[in-house]
Order: structure tokens, then C-alpha cells, then sequence
């Protein structure tokens, strides 16, 4: 693109930040081609030989600030190779890698993901995480809050719990209860114009201004669930002062127990990348005999009811989950007793994570709406337990008797994937794992049910390839 197809008061506003001669250099750069970035799995790639694999078939480089981080060739299209189906890598705007690697997450901690969708960032975070804690991932937008669920279940990721709420809603949940917070807050966009032309269009200095309310009102319900000692980044893909540098000012003049730690920009003349603002605030460890014992809150009548609240799981389906675990000799590390809490909702069973910190149940979850309630197990129908795809993808594809590994490039891959059924041995029966091979491993892609030597598929209709 052309920076003759930037508003002039965008432009205006670039020069008055950065003086004339760095101001244009920055304008100038919307005459280069934008870059790709992709983002590797740690859940579920740990060999050296699969993410060579990964270098070699998209011609990966290096992102300088994110370790699992890499550009792509425009030309090469991991988003469309079954290895993006079976969660190896995040396709993500290269630039938006560094507010996750500042918040720096750590295994055990308790999370929350605030403004989440498409899952970029909560990815990047349940990675850090490996396993362990608890990960909270919300977004208010109904149909984001789908795509969001999606990503968390592609990656394979366990211990996260995916919810549609207000801010408000959750701050009255979740007083002063999380070691971190990720904001990456709803902005003006200026750093998606060169990938998005309606960005440009949307953008004024009226919208700028719509948008600074609107992140001061997310940051006070933010700052509200950090506990004592906790950590919060705030990030935008937008370039101007008013909804970063001034919106932290304000921060620190009125939550004096919050402090700046750190404070990075990636602006698309400088490095390989869009463009991102993160500022990452901590809250003093006494803050909390100060801020009094508001944990006392959640007993408040704002919960609500709800609905769609789980019940205990009945007898049968836990006995019906534990004899297909233990048929099916599925390789499911944290799902004994200690590693999360069996929740039946309907006919579905999740595994709602544990955490040390955070006593989750349904009452405190109650009143809002929760796309994934932590990890999908399967469903119970007509007495016999249904694996979820989600459990697939959450499963590591080591017993040979439970799993079909193909090729990428197989005719028996593509049939799968176009939700066909295919071939294969006649000594497989029952329930198998579908998954591609990359290095010296293999990568589920979801189930199918063998008989006759032929493979029923069960891939969900809505990730099949067209033809």
C-alpha cells in the first residue's frame, strides 16, 4: 500500500510524534510488503527434528523478541498445511508476540486472558504455562468467544476455561486473584492498516478518543482483580499517545500502588513487524491490608443464576470415561483425580481445571456464559461415552494400536480431512486417533472409528476441507 491512502490526520499525528525525519521514514515503510509470523506450539512440538521440519517446509526465520517465534514466506501457507490443523504452530502478526513475552508467565500461576479473542495471546500464555495453573480466557463478543474456544481447542491446551463476560462481570468475580493479567486492549488499530484496509476507513481522531474511554473503563476492572504483588500488560496495535503512553499515565496518578516495569514499542520502520505498544505495571505486595477484604465480594448477589450451570457427574458417565481411558490407553498426563474437577453439563462432560489459587467451581462461574469450561472430555449417549474432539487434540498420539499417523502429503490424509472414510488395517477396531507425522513424531488431527478395515470418519463438519 500507499502512504497517499493514510488519513491526513493519522499522518499529522505520526510527524508531531516523531519529528519530520523519522516520521517519514516511518511513512515510507507502508511501501514495503508487510511480514508473516507464526508461532510454535511448545505444548505439543518439543523435538528439535519436527520444528526443523516446521523451518524447512516454510522457510522460517527467527523473530528477534519472541523465542518460539518465526517469520514465514507469504508463499509457503502454513495456515492452509494439515500441521496448522493439528495445532503445531499459531499463525500471528509477528509484532504482537512481544506484550506475552514480557508479561512472562509461569507454570502454576493463575491467568487472565481479558480481551482474548482470536487467541493469539492466550496460546502464547497456556504454552508458557506448560500444563500447569490456571488460564481464564474471555472475551465479550459472541462469535469471537466461538473462534477463541476453537484456538484453545486446536492448541491442545487443558487448563483453560474460556468465558463470555463484561469486564465488570468478572471483576466482581474475581476480586484481587490474579498473578497475571493480559490486556490487549480493543484499539483504534492504527498498526492494522497495511493488513486491513476497513482499519483505515474506521479511523478518526473521534474514534481514537472512543477508543481511550473505552480502554480506561477495561483497565480499572483489570487493575481490580490483580492481586498484591501481581503482574498486568496492557497492549495495542496502534501507534498514538492517547491510548498508550497517556492511558499508563493515568494509571500510575490514581492507582498509586501500581509501578511501571517495563515499556516496549515495535514500530513497522524499525523492525519486521506491524507495530505494538505493551506496558507491563505491577501492584505493591502490601497493597492489599490497604485495599481492604475485597474477596468478600464474591458472595455478592451480582452472580446471578444461571442456566446452563454444571452438576456433579452422574456414576455411569465417570464409569463409561474411565473405561474408554482405559481401553483406548490414551496417554493423558494430569487427568487422574488431582487434575482437574469432572463437570456434567447435559450430556457433555469437561474437565474444569484445578488451581491452587483460585477454588473454581460452577457457582463463581455461574451468571456468565462459559464457551469451554476447561477441557472437553466427551459425551455420554445412550450409555456408552462419545470421545470430543477436543480430548484428540488434547492427547499425545504414542500407542500404535489407537492411532493412524500419516503423511502430510497422503491420499489417506486429504480423505480424512475432507471428512471421507479410508482404509486401513483390519486388526484396528474401535476408537482411533487420526494424526500427521512431523520429524520423528506424530500430531493428532482428531478421531475415527475403525471396523472391517475401514476408518468411519469423526472429524467435526466444521473443520473439513471443501473440495
Amino acid at each position: 500500500m500507499s502512504d497517499r491512502s493514510l488519513p491526513a490526520n493519522f499522518k499529522e499525528q505520526i510527524i508531531q510524534m516523531l519529528g519530520q525525519v523519522e516520521g517519514s521514514a516511518f511513512l515510507n515503510s507502508y511501501e514495503q510488503p508487510r511480514t508473516y509470523g507464526l508461532r510454535i506450539n511448545q505444548l505439543k512440538l518439543k523435538t528439535d527434528a519436527a520444528i526443523d521440519e516446521l523451518i524447512q517446509a516454510f522457510k522460517l526465520r527467527p523473530i528477534p523478541w519472541c523465542s518460539t517465534g518465526y517469520y514465514y514466506e507469504e508463499d509457503t501457507r502454513p495456515g492452509k498445511h494439515p500441521y496448522h490443523m493439528a495445532g503445531l504452530y499459531y499463525i500471528q502478526e509477528p509484532s504482537a508476540m512481544s506484550a506475552v513475552e514480557l508479561l512472562d508467565p509461569q507454570p502454576g500461576e493463575t491467568i487472565l486472558d481479558l480481551a482474548a479473542a482470536p487467541g493469539g495471546k492466550t496460546t502464547q500464555i497456556a504454552a508458557k504455562m506448560n500444563g500447569q495453573g490456571l488460564l481464564i480466557s474471555n472475551e465479550i463478543h459472541p462469535q469471537r468467544a466461538k473462534i477463541l474456544a476453537e484456538n484453545v481447542e486446536r492448541m491442545g491446551i487443558r487448563g483453560a476455561i474460556v468465558t463470555q463476560a463484561t469486564p465488570p462481570e468478572l471483576s466482581a468475580r474475581f476480586p484481587l486473584t490474579f498473578d497475571r493479567i493480559m490486556l490487549d486492549a480493543p484499539c483504534s488499530g492504527e498498526g492494522m492498516f497495511r493488513k486491513d484496509s476497513s482499519a483505515i476507513e474506521e479511523w478518526s481522531p473521534a474514534a481514537v478518543a472512543l477508543c481511550a474511554n473505552r480502554q480506561w473503563d477495561i483497565l480499572q476492572d483489570a487493575i481490580a482483580m490483580l492481586k498484591p504483588g501481581g503482574t498486568l500488560a496492557y497492549s495495542t496495535c496502534t501507534f498514538n499517545r492517547t491510548e498508550n503512553e497517556e492511558m499508563i499515565a493515568r494509571v500510575l496518578t490514581e492507582y498509586p500502588e501500581m509501578h511501571l516495569k517495563a515499556e516496549k514499542r515495535v514500530w513497522p520502520h524499525l523492525q519486521q513487524g506491524e507495530g505494538h505498544y505493551v506496558a507491563v505495571l505491577e501492584r505493591d505486595q502490601q497493597a492489599g491490608a490497604a485495599l481492604g477484604s475485597i474477596n468478600e465480594a464474591r458472595a455478592d448477589k451480582k452472580r446471578g443464576k444461571s442456566s446452563r450451570a454444571g452438576r456433579g457427574s452422574s456414576k455411569e458417565l465417570l464409569s463409561a470415561w474411565e473405561a474408554f481411558t482405559t481401553w483406548a490407553k490414551l496417554d493423558l498426563p494430569g487427568f487422574q483425580a488431582d487434575g482437574g474437577i469432572p463437570v456434567l453439563f447435559g450430556e457433555a462432560l469437561y474437565l474444569l481445571p484445578r488451581s491452587d489459587q483460585l477454588a473454581v467451581d460452577m457457582e463463581l462461574l455461574s451468571g456468565i456464559k462459559v464457551p469451554r469450561a476447561g477441557l472437553h472430555l466427551g459425551d455420554y449417549r445412550k450409555n456408552r461415552f462419545v470421545p470430543a474432539h477436543a480430548l484428540a487434540m488434547a492427547a499425545e498420539a504414542e500407542d500404535e494400536t489407537r492411532v493412524v499417523a500419516l503423511e502430510s502429503f497422503s491420499p489417506e490424509l486429504a480423505a480424512y480431512l475432507h471428512g471421507e472414510t479410508f482404509s486401513v488395517s483390519t486388526e484396528l477396531r474401535g476408537w482411533v486417533i487420526v494424526a500427521v507425522k512431523c520429524g520423528s513424531g506424530s500430531y493428532p488431527l482428531g478421531w475415527g472409528k475403525a471396523s472391517g478395515g475401514q476408518l468411519k470418519n469423526h472429524l467435526p463438519k466444521g473443520l473439513r476441507l471443501m473440495h
